[in-house]
């Protein structure tokens, strides 16, 4: 019992969680995977133990619950460990005077978390600088030497800036950062990926608004956890900011954001940059919150499970300040995303590899695959899918022989040829549909005139960019601002989409969002 006061009196930890108690709703669909995810975190988080105190408020109350509960509870437990390969180890359970209390123990040998951090921001701020000094430990010469790790196209160093989605590989080992010396090396990047067991997959977009198409491909195209938002102390709060940070929030992604160069100015600038970004947070319902130590970091990670807290960080490429609370948010944020059912994943890339043949890859939506598994590919032009073998695997150059939902991965496929396939295109277990018209609850971000029926924007979802047409809507016709229900159609391909499935559609500076509603096979 004394063991049980000395944890309460503690409170919670990265490691220990209270549970008044748990029942079979529990085991049900996202609520389940949600605490499978968590966890995880927590075992991770306390190096392959983690620890549940039931019977016990949020707060620390000995409530104590009776035995029938206080056993549903432990078997609860157990399910979800089974989940995440884990095991309860022990339950010790205690008498007060309201019923039951216990401590439950579960163990996993090997336990490993993956999420993705998609950047965002304008041009110059410094996106690729800051995940460049992340994974190797070095300070930037001021010059971006370190982004170079990330802007690998020879247009891309010669201008300085990114001109595609590129992606870095950063680990964690037993809560301390795993440092590379050349990130441009496969064989450090599989290391990592091999060793980590805390793995941090960065979605690197673009800053520079004619290839806006391409970040938001990569923020809506990946199955991205969290939105790291850079903005510049030289230049403050731009267009492109407000754009980036309206496209995290439409797709209700947690954001972080970091205050960047802030060796390049006075600290009367830096503030006033701070202050700007939290005025914009909270013009759109966020709460801002600067983090100055690492107990704030504590604070902030507890605060942000229910997205509306962002954390702002004040850092520099130069000195690194600022870095050691990063990496530390990092470290802490938990997988928000769940495995879901049925193994679905929407090409982003493809490649024709020697020795190897076609290879496709993306972020895995939900579910999981299995090297020798067959997979549907589709659709194609008529609607159609082929059956095709999974022949390997690969994440960030490491061969693996499964992926899951959040993995990055190439997968080289056997039965279609390199150019039958193309972006948007999926790879999932079940045959599914084609759909060519859906409708939707869109809403008009930003339009010149009014929008009417025939109006040709490209939609953007998941990895799918294409032109559609808007075919009937409830209302004639939508200016910036509105909202609306629309009939949708895809005017060139037929696209596998699904109701739920949020999306972005654009045309010139035309900007606005949606919801599906309904599909039509």
């Amino acid at each position: 019992m004394r063991c049980l006061e000395d944890i309460v009196q503690n409170g919670e930890r990265e490691n220990i969680e209270f549970k008044e108690y748990l029942t079979s709703y529990h085991l049900k669909g996202n609520r389940f995977q949600e605490l499978a995810c968590q966890m995880n975190h927590r075992i991770i988080m306390g190096r392959g133990k983690a620890i549940y105190v039931i019977g016990v408020s949020d707060n620390g109350e000995l409530r104590g619950i009776d035995e029938d509960k206080f056993n549903e509870t432990v078997e609860v437990l157990k399910k979800i460990a089974e989940e995440i390969s884990a095991k309860v180890k022990s339950v010790e359970k205690f008498k007060v005077d309201s019923g039951y209390v216990g401590i439950v123990e579960i163990v996993k040998s090997r336990a490993k978390e993956h999420i993705i951090v998609g950047t965002a921001g304008h041009v110059d701020h410094g996106k690729s600088t800051l995940v460049g000094c992340l994974i190797t430990g070095k300070p930037d010469d001021g010059d971006g030497l370190t982004r170079m790790y990330l802007d690998t196209l020879k247009h891309e160093i010669e201008r300085g800036l990114s001109a595609d989605l590129h992606f870095a590989v950063f680990g964690f080992k037993d809560g301390k950062p795993m440092r590379m010396k050349n990130p441009l090396n496969k064989n450090e990047r599989a290391f990592v990926t091999e060793k980590a067991d805390k793995l941090i997959s960065f979605v690197d977009t673009v800053g520079h608004e004619p290839w806006l198409r391409t970040t938001i491909r990569g923020l809506l195209g990946q199955k991205i956890d969290y939105g790291l938002l850079v903005v510049a102390s030289n230049d403050g709060v731009m267009k492109t900011t407000k754009e980036h940070l309206g496209i995290l929030l439409a797709m209700e992604l947690p954001v972080i954001i970091a205050i960047t160069k802030i060796d390049m100015v006075d600290e009367k600038r830096v503030n006033e940059v701070v202050d700007q970004v939290s005025q914009l947070l909270k013009t759109v319902g966020r709460i801002p919150y600067v983090v100055k130590d690492l107990e704030d970091v504590k604070k902030v990670v507890r605060l942000m499970r229910k997205s509306l807290v962002v954390p702002i960080v004040k850092t520099s490429a130069v000195t690194l300040e600022g870095y050691d609370l990063i990496e530390e948010l990092l470290l802490r944020l938990p997988k928000r995303t769940y495995k879901g059912k049925g193994f679905l994943m929407y090409i982003d890339r493809i490649y024709k590899v020697t020795g190897v043949g076609t290879v496709v890859s993306g972020s895995v939506k939900r579910g999981e695959v299995e090297e020798g598994e067959e997979v549907y590919v589709g659709p194609f032009r008529d609607g159609s899918f082929k059956l095709v073998k999974v022949q390997s695997i690969e994440m960030h150059y490491y061969r693996v022989d499964r992926a899951e939902a959040g993995d990055i991965v190439g997968i080289a496929v056997k039965g279609v040829k390199f150019d039958e396939l193309r972006r948007g295109m999926v790879l999932t277990k079940e045959e599914p549909k084609a759909v060519r018209e859906f409708d939707a609850d869109v809403y008009i971000f930003t339009h010149p005139t009014r929008i009417k029926r025939g109006y040709e924007p490209v939609i953007h979802i998941e990895t799918i960019s294409e032109t559609v047409i808007f075919k009937e809507m409830d209302k004639e016709y939508m200016k910036a601002g509105d909202r609306g229900r629309v009939r949708i159609a895809f005017k060139y391909n037929p696209q596998f989409v699904y109701e739920g499935q949020k999306f972005i559609f654009r045309e010139g500076r035309s900007k606005g969002m949606g919801e599906i509603t309904r599909v039509y096979s």
